[in-house]
């Protein structure tokens, strides 16, 4: 019997982290035309590290979300919801990622695997 797996949260979940961390990276690269006012460009370099930071732990929760195991599901769940919601400070990923993450963090929060009952044995 095939392993069971909440693929609609994982899918959900990476797309969040992958808008997340393209929102960083263009961040990133905003920040290196605002050098030209040093205070300003180090501050938006750092949105740009932060947003960096939230995707990639917001992927790593998504591929924790595609496992079978119901407490690992939970834990990615919470940690995708969490930096989701917290990379709205630079941007949340075009707020899509913000989005997504929500959508992805409560599908798993509330994925339950299905109980079947073996067939008796003859």
């Amino acid at each position: 019997m095939p392993e069971e797996k909440p693929t609609a949260a994982f899918i959900v979940s990476l797309l969040a982290g992958i808008f997340i961390l393209i929102n960083g990276i263009l961040i990133m690269i905003a920040s290196a035309f605002i050098f030209v006012i040093p205070i300003a460009g180090v501050f938006v370099a750092l949105f740009g590290i932060g947003e960096l930071i939230f995707g990639l732990i917001v992927m790593f929760g998504a591929i924790m979300i595609n496992s079978d195991d119901p407490s690992k599901v939970r834990t990615g769940g919470i940690i995708v919801l969490i930096f989701s919601i917290i990379s709205i400070i630079a941007g949340g990923g075009f707020l899509i990622g913000l989005i997504l993450g929500l959508i992805g963090g409560i599908l798993a929060l509330t994925w339950k695997p299905s109980t079947q009952i073996p067939p008796p044995s003859s």
